[in-house]
C-alpha cells in the first residue's frame, strides 16, 4: 500500500460529510472551526447561500451548521463551506420516496455490497480484485444470495490519467451488460471530489434470479492502459417453475410472430400453427454459417427469424469467427493497424502495391497530404513510403493511403517524451509576511506541472493565496504574504520526475529604533517615557515595578505609528520606580527608571559624617552585580552626609570567570580613579543630592571587576566595594566534523566553545546548506543539549555543509566555521541474477545483473567472495571489477564452493547476493551443436571483390575440434582464413573471386560425437556481352533484331537486356527497351531517311555487362512519296503569371551557421523577385545574398543570430500578375540548457 502523506493544514477541526436523504425530508450539515471567531460562509454550486425559507444557517462559537428544509430533486448539488483559506466540498444525494406495496412481506430483501477493488491504472503493477468481507449473518462474500439485491463496487485510482477511465461490465466471456440496464440491472458511476483521484463504478442487481448466477468481469481502460478483475455470483432458491415460465414466454413469442406475419385476409383472426409445424419438421440449420455469408444489413432479420435475442453477443462471435478476407487487388501489403512514435522523431509508413506504375494519395484525417519538408513521398518499385520528420502532437491522427477505389488506414500515436526537471527547487527560509517564490525549470516549454504541499495538490479552484506562473521552461509558485501555516515541504511533479523543497517561516525580529531613558523630575512636573520600534502594528504593555500601568486622569498611554508613549502628569513621590515596556509577541523589554527629586530646606545647619547605603557590598557571589555585555552599566549609590560629600570611584582587580571545565581564569589587572563630573565618553560619574551614579555605556568583558566608591566630607568618610560581572554570548563551537553519512542523513559532532560567556551552555543550534547555494536552513529551533546530532531529510547525492551555534542564557554565539562538504549516500541494493555461466576443472565463470537501485553515488565496482563447504571463512577476489561477469581461475578440482557478490560505492559494500547452493568445481560434458544463423541457411550471394566474414556459433565441452572443407577438400590457408574460439568459428575471405563459389562444410567434433553444417556461397560478377546481334528485317519504320545470350552469365541468371539505337549522323545512343526478357525484338517509331545502328547489353543481378554487342550492318529507313504540308496556326501567347512551383519550407537553424531558404518560380516574362523579412524589404541589406538560377531562388543568411528569426516572404511580379510565398525561420542557440549545465558540471569536476 502507498505510504501515507502528511495532512494539509485546515481551518476546520470537523468537516461536513456527504449525506443522502429522501424527498420531502430535512438534512443538517455540521462543521467546526479551529478558531471561534472565524468567518464562515456556505455555498451551493459555487454560489453563496443566505438564510431564508429554504436554508437555515446557524453559528455557535466554533460550531456552524447548514439546514436544508423540504428537500427536492433540485437540491441534489455540490455544497461547500469556506473559512479563511480552507474550502471543503460535500454533496447532497436525494432519493425518491419508496412506493408502498399493497402486501409487503415481513422481511424485506436486504442489499449486500461486494466491492472488487479494481487495481489502479497507472504504471504501478495491478493487484488482484478484493471482495469485501461479509458480516456473520450476511450472504457469502463472493456474491451468494437468495433473491436479494446486490451491488458490486469498483474503485479506480486515476491519479496519473488525463481523463476519466472507461469501465465495462461483462457476464461470462463476452456479454456486455451495458445493453441490459433496466429493471433488474443498474450501472452507476461517481467521483470523489475530496480525493480527486478516485472514480467509483457500481453495478446493482435488483431482485436477483437464478439465471443471474455465473462469472462476471469488470474491465477498466484508458488509452494505452488496461486492467480487469473477475468475480462470481451464486443465487440460491427454489426456482423450478422458472423454466416453465421461460418456455411459456417462448411459445407466446412464436404465437405473436405468427399473428404478425399473416396476411390481412378474412381468416387472419384465426391462429395458424402450420408455420411452427413446418419449421419443426425442417432439418437443423447452422445459423452461424448463414450469418457468416450474409451481408451485415441482413443480420437483424436472420437473428429474429432464428430466435437470437442477444444481438451484441452475436456480433462479437461473428467477429471472432475465421472469415476469409477478399484479397486486395491494389495492395500486396497494407499498413499496420497502428504505429507509435516519440515526439520529435521521424516515422516511415510503407505499403506495397500490385502495380508499380500506379499513383497513390496519402490522407491525414481525410485531408490530402502534399509533399513538404516534413512530409516526404518515396516510390521504390512496388513500395510506397510516407516519411514524417520531426513528429509533433498535431501528427497524432488517422492516416489513409488511397489507390484507385481501394484504401488502407492506420492510426499514428505520438508519444510525448517525459518532461524532466532541469533545475530543482531550493529550500527557503523567510520572515512572516514576506513574498515567497519557489522556482524550477523543466526540459520542455509549455509542459504541465503539478504543485503539492505536504502531499496535497495545490489548485487555483480551492486556494486563494497561491499563484502559479509560467515563463517558457520556468515554473514559479508564488505566495504573496507567508504565514506560519505555509511552513512545509513543497513538491513540483512532472511525468518525468519531481523536486522537493522545504519552506520555513519565522517571526520578524523587532528592532528598537529609540529606547526609553531614565528620568529625574520634580514634583508637579510631567514625566514622558518614549520609545520607537520597527513594526507599526506591534502593540505593547507598560509596567511599573512589575505591575501593569493603567490609564487614568494623570497617566496617559498612546501608540501612534512606531512610537509608544507613557505620560505621567503632576509627578508624585509614589510615581518613582522602574518602568518597563513589553512589546506583544516578542521576548524582550525596554526599561528605565523614574527618579523623584524632592526639594528640602534645612533651617538648622549641621554636619553629618558621610554614609553609603548599599544592600550588596562585598565580594560574595550573592552580592555580585551581573550585566550583559553591550548593555549600559549604571550603579546608583544612595549616600548621605552634611555637608554634601565628595565621591571618588576606583576600579581594582578584575573578577574571575569560570571556564567550562571549572578552571579559574584571571584577567589582566587594570585600575583607575574617577571623581565627580569626570570621565570620558563611555564612563562618567554624576552626583546629586542623596545619590551618586556611576555609568558605563556598552559594557564589555574588560569592565568586569571590583569597583570601590569613597565619600568624604569634613565630618568623615565612608567606603564600599561593588563586585561587577559582565556576561556575554559564548564563543562559537570548535572542530566540526562529519562522523558518518546515510542515504538522506548524516551524524555531525563538534567541541564546546572555549569561552561560555560567563553563563552555562544551554544547547546548540545547527544549520545546513547545499554547497552551491547561499541559503542556510536551520535544523532545530530549540537548543540541542548534546554535541552529536543526526541531521535527516537531505537529498541523496547532493553536497552539503554544516555549521553550529552555541546558546546560553544571554543569547546565541557567532556561527562556527562550516564543515567540510559531504554527500549523503547509501550503499546500493544487492546485485541480482547471480548464476554460473560456465565451469571447468580449475575455473568457474559467474555472471549477474546490476542492482535495481544504484543511488546518487557512482558504482565503483563489484567484489566477489567464495568459501568452501563447511567453512565460514570467505575469500575475497583481489580488487573490484567493473563488469557484470568474472572468471575465477586456479581452483581445486572437486571442491564444493559457495559464491557471493557485493556492489561497492563510496558508501561501502551492499548486501551480498549468494548462489542458491554450493557448486562443485568439475567440467560438465556437453554435446557439440552448431547454431547456423538464419541468413546462412540459404545461398549467400556476394559480388566479386567483396569481403566474406561468416561467424557461426557452436557449443560443446570440452573445447571441440573444428574442421572446414570446401566441396569435400580441406581449406588451405591461402584460400581462406579460419579463426576458432571456444564458442564460435569465423571463415574470412578478404577479397572474393569466382573460384570461391561452392559449398562449405563445417564439422565440430568431441571424441566420437560430432555435428555438421554446410553453407553455400555464390560469388557473382557482371555478365559478358550478348553474341551474334544482327538485323533480321527492315520494313516501314520498324527494324527486327535477333541475338544470342552471352557465354558468361556472371555466375547468376540473366534477368534481361537493354536495347539502344543510334543515328549514324549524330552517333548519340538512346535506350529503346530496358529489362527486355527475350532474345529478339522489334524497334519501332524510327524516322524515315535516317540510318540506324543498334547495340544490346546483358543484365544480371550485378548490373549491365561492361561491353555491348553492336550490329555490324546498319538499317536505312526509306523515304516515301508523301509531300509535307506545314500546318497553319495562330501564334501562341506564351505569357504566364508568376507561380511558385516549390514553396518555402519552415526551417530551424543554429545560430552562427549560414542558412539558406530556397524556392522555385516560373513565369513569362521573367518575374522580378523581392525578399521581405517580417514584411520589411531586405534587398539592400548586406547580411543577405539573393541568388536566382533557372527559376530557383535562394536567400542566403550569413551567420544568423537569434534576432534573425521571423517570417520571410518572397514576392515575384511580372506584367501578367504576381505570387507570394512565405515561411518561418527559427534560430536556436548553439547550446541547449542541458548541454550548458553538463559543460558547467564537467568544468566543476575537472
Amino acid at each position: 500500500m502507498p505510504e501515507p502523506v502528511k495532512k494539509a493544514v485546515s481551518a476546520f477541526s470537523k468537516k461536513p460529510k456527504t449525506q443522502e436523504a429522501e424527498e420531502g425530508s430535512s438534512v443538517v450539515f455540521e462543521a467546526e472551526t479551529e478558531k471561534p471567531d472565524a468567518k464562515v460562509k456556505w455555498q451551493c454550486n459555487s454560489k453563496d447561500i443566505a438564510s431564508g425559507n429554504k436554508y437555515a444557517i446557524t453559528a455557535d462559537g466554533n460550531k456552524h451548521s447548514l439546514a436544508i428544509k423540504a428537500i427536492t430533486k433540485e437540491d441534489a448539488n455540490v455544497y461547500a463551506v469556506i473559512a479563511g483559506g480552507s474550502k471543503v466540498k460535500f454533496e447532497l444525494k436525494v432519493t425518491s420516496k419508496p412506493e408502498v406495496p399493497v402486501e409487503a412481506p415481513a422481511d424485506g430483501p436486504k442489499e449486500s455490497i461486494v466491492e472488487p477493488e479494481a487495481p489502479p491504472l497507472p504504471v504501478a503493477a495491478p493487484t488482484e480484485a478484493q471482495t469485501a468481507a461479509p458480516a456473520p449473518d450476511a450472504p457469502p462474500a463472493e456474491g451468494e444470495l437468495l433473491s436479494e439485491n446486490i451491488t458490486f463496487v469498483a474503485k479506480v485510482n486515476a491519479e496519473s490519467l488525463l481523463k476519466k477511465p472507461t469501465v465495462k461490465w461483462f457476464k461470462g466471456k463476452w456479454m456486455d451488460l451495458a445493453s441490459k440496464s433496466g429493471k433488474h440491472l443498474q450501472l452507476k458511476e461517481s467521483y470523489d471530489r475530496n480525493n480527486k483521484v478516485i472514480y467509483t463504478f457500481e453495478m446493482q442487481i435488483i431482485s436477483a434470479k437464478p439465471n443471474f448466477a455465473g462469472g462476471y468481469r469488470c474491465e477498466v481502460s484508458s488509452r494505452d492502459k488496461f486492467d480487469s478483475c473477475n468475480f462470481e455470483l451464486a443465487v440460491h432458491g427454489e426456482w423450478a417453475y422458472c423454466w416453465n415460465i421461460v418456455l411459456l414466454l417462448y411459445v407466446l413469442v412464436c404465437l405473436l410472430h405468427s399473428l404478425i406475419s399473416t396476411d390481412g385476409k378474412d381468416d387472419s383472426g384465426e391462429l395458424d400453427f402450420s408455420t411452427l409445424l413446418k419449421k419443426s419438421s425442417e432439418p437443423d440449420v447452422d445459423v452461424w454459417e448463414i450469418l457468416r455469408d450474409a451481408p451485415s444489413s441482413e443480420y437483424q432479420k436472420i437473428a429474429f427469424q432464428y430466435g437470437i435475442t442477444d444481438l451484441r453477443g452475436m456480433l462479437k462471435r461473428l467477429k471472432k469467427m475465421k472469415k476469409e478476407e477478399k484479397k486486395s487487388a491494389a495492395f500486396l501489403k497494407k499498413l499496420d493497424p497502428a504505429y507509435q512514435v516519440t515526439k520529435g522523431h521521424k516515422i516511415k509508413l510503407a505499403i506495397e502495391v500490385a502495380n508499380p506504375d500506379v499513383d497513390v494519395k496519402w490522407l491525414k484525417n481525410g485531408q490530402e497530404i502534399h509533399p513538404t519538408g516534413r512530409y516526404i513521398f518515396e516510390s521504390v518499385g512496388n513500395m510506397r513510403y510516407l516519411t514524417i520528420n520531426h513528429c509533433s502532437l498535431s501528427d497524432d491522427a488517422a492516416y489513409c493511403c488511397v489507390v484507385g477505389d481501394e484504401k488502407c488506414t492506420t492510426e499514428l500515436f505520438v508519444k510525448e517524451p517525459p518532461v524532466m526537471i532541469v533545475k530543482n527547487l531550493e529550500d527557503q527560509m523567510v520572515m512572516k509576511g514576506e513574498r515567497v517564490e519557489l522556482e524550477c525549470e523543466v526540459s520542455e516549454e509549455g509542459a504541465n506541472v503539478k504543485w503539492e504541499k505536504d502531499g496535497v495538490e495545490l489548485t487555483r479552484d480551492e486556494s486563494f493565496k497561491y499563484r502559479f506562473k509560467k515563463d517558457g521552461c520556468k515554473h514559479v509558485l508564488i505566495i504573496n504574504e507567508a504565514t506560519k501555516e505555509d511552513c512545509g515541504h513543497y513538491t513540483v511533479k512532472t511525468n518525468g520526475g519531481e523536486s522537493m523543497a522545504e519552506l520555513l517561516v519565522q517571526e520578524k525580529e523587532l528592532e528598537v529604533y529609540q529606547s526609553i531613558a531614565d528620568l529625574t523630575v520634580k514634583a508637579k512636573d510631567q514625566a514622558v517615557f518614549k520609545c520607537e520600534v520597527s513594526d507599526e502594528t506591534v502593540r505593547g504593555t507598560w509596567y511599573k515595578n512589575g505591575v501593569e500601568v493603567k490609564s487614568d486622569a494623570r497617566v496617559n498611554i498612546t501608540h501612534i505609528g512606531r512610537i509608544h508613549k507613557l505620560t505621567i502628569d503632576e509627578v508624585k513621590p509614589e510615581d518613582e520606580g522602574d518602568y518597563t515596556f513589553v512589546p506583544d509577541g516578542h521576548a524582550f523589554n525596554l526599561s528605565a527608571k523614574l527618579n523623584f527629586l524632592e526639594v528640602k530646606i534645612d533651617y538648622v545647619p549641621r554636619q553629618d559624617p558621610p554614609k553609603i547605603h548599599l544592600d550588596c557590598m562585598g565580594r560574595t557571589p550573592e552580592s555580585t552585580i551581573v550585566v550583559v555585555a553591550g548593555n549600559k552599566l549604571r550603579l546608583d549609590v544612595p549616600i548621605t552626609g552634611d555637608p554634601a560629600p565628595t565621591v571618588v570611584w576606583t576600579k581594582g582587580e578584575k573578577a574571575s570567570s569560570v571556564k567550562p571545565d571549572g578552571e579559574e581564569k584571571g584577567g589582566p589587572a587594570s585600575s583607575w580613579t574617577l571623581k565627580d563630573g569626570e570621565g570620558d565618553g563611555r564612563v562618567h560619574v554624576e552626583t546629586s543630592k542623596g545619590h551618586c551614579v556611576f555609568t558605563i555605556e556598552g559594557a564589555d568583558r574588560q569592565d568586569e571587576g571590583i569597583y570601590s566608591v569613597v565619600v568624604r566630607n569634613p565630618a568623615g568618610e565612608d567606603t564600599a566595594d561593588i563586585n561587577v560581572k559582565v556576561v556575554d554570548v559564548p564563543d562559537p563551537p570548535q572542530a566540526i566534523k562529519i562522523l558518518s553519512v546515510g542515504e538522506d542523513s548524516c551524524v555531525v559532532q563538534w567541541d564546546p566553545p572555549q569561552f561560555d560567556g560567563g553563563q552555562p551552555i544551554i544547547g546548540y543550534v545547527l544549520e545546513r546548506k547545499k554547497t552551491k547555494s547561499y541559503r542556510w536552513m536551520r535544523l532545530n529551533f530549540d537548543p540541542y543539549p548534546d554535541t552529536t546530532y543526526e541531521a535527516k531529510r537531505m537529498i541523496e547525492g547532493m553536497a552539503y555543509e554544516m555549521r553550529v551555534y552555541a546558546v546560553n542564557s544571554i543569547g546565541m554565539s557567532r556561527h562556527s566555521p562550516a564543515s567540510q562538504p559531504f554527500v549523503p549516500v547509501a550503499p546500493t541494493s544487492a546485485p541480482i541474477g547471480l548464476c554460473v555461466d560456465d565451469i571447468s576443472d580449475t575455473s568457474i565463470s559467474l555472471k549477474w545483473r546490476r542492482p535495481e537501485r544504484i543511488g546518487a553515488a557512482e558504482l565503483e565496482g563489484y567484489g566477489v567472495e567464495y568459501c568452501k563447504e563447511g567453512s565460514k571463512c570467505w575469500s575475497h577476489m583481489p580488487g573490484l571489477t567493473d563488469r557484470t561477469s568474472l572468471i575465477i581461475r586456479d581452483l581445486t578440482t572437486g571442491d564444493k564452493l559457495q559464491f557471493r557478490v557485493r556492489a561497492y560505492n563510496m558508501a561501502g559494500p551492499s548486501a551480498p547476493t549468494t548462489l542458491a547452493q554450493h557448486v562443485t568445481i568439475r567440467e560438465i560434458m556437453q554435446r557439440p551443436k552448431i547454431w547456423v544463423p538464419r541468413n546462412l541457411r540459404q545461398t549467400l550471394m556476394k559480388k566479386v571483390g567483396d569481403t566474406v566474414n561468416l561467424v557461426i556459433p557452436f557449443q560443446g565441452k570440452p573445447r571441440p575440434k573444428v574442421t572446414w572443407s570446401k566441396d569435400g577438400e580441406p581449406l588451405l590457408p591461402t584460400f581462406a582464413c579460419v579463426r576458432n574460439s571456444d564458442v564460435d568459428t569465423i571463415l574470412f575471405i578478404r577479397k572474393t573471386d569466382r573460384k570461391h563459389s561452392g559449398k562449405y562444410d563445417l564439422q565440430v567434433q568431441i571424441e566420437n560425437v560430432e555435428d555438421t553444417a554446410s553453407v553455400t556461397l555464390q560469388v557473382v560478377d557482371l555478365p559478358g556481352p550478348p553474341e551474334a546481334l544482327k538485323i533480321i528485317d527492315v520494313w516501314g519504320f520498324n527494324v527486327a533484331l535477333e541475338w544470342k545470350p552471352p557465354k558468361d552469365n556472371g555466375n547468376c541468371e540473366i534477368t534481361g537486356y537493354t536495347i539502344q539505337k543510334a543515328d549514324k549522323k549524330t552517333m548519340e545512343w538512346y535506350t529503346v527497351y530496358e529489362q527486355y526478357r527475350r532474345t529478339h525484338s522489334v524497334v519501332s517509331d524510327l524516322i524515315m531517311g535516317n540510318e540506324y545502328i543498334f547495340r544490346v547489353f546483358a543484365i544480371n543481378l550485378v548490373g549491365l555487362s561492361p561491353e555491348p554487342c553492336t550490329t555490324k550492318d546498319s538499317a536505312y529507313i526509306q523515304k516515301t512519296g508523301i509531300a509535307y504540308k506545314p500546318p497553319s496556326h495562330k501564334e501562341h501567347d506564351f505569357s504566364e503569371a508568376p507561380k511558385f512551383t516549390h514553396p518555402l519550407v519552415n526551417r530551424s537553424v543554429i545560430a552562427g551557421y549560414n542558412a539558406t531558404l530556397s524556392c522555385s518560380v516560373r513565369g513569362i516574362p521573367k518575374p522580378k523577385v523581392t525578399w521581405y523579412k517580417n514584411k520589411m524589404d531586405i534587398s539592400n541589406e548586406a547580411k543577405y545574398r539573393m541568388l536566382s538560377k533557372q527559376g530557383v531562388l535562394t536567400l542566403e543568411i550569413r551567420k544568423p543570430c537569434l534576432f534573425d528569426g521571423g517570417v520571410y516572404t518572397c514576392k515575384a511580379v511580372n506584367d501578367s500578375g504576381e505570387d507570394v510565398v512565405e515561411c518561418k525561420l527559427e534560430v536556436r542557440p548553439r547550446y541547449s540548457p542541458q548541454e550548458l549545465e553538463e559543460t558547467q558540471n564537467r568544468a566543476e569536476r575537472e
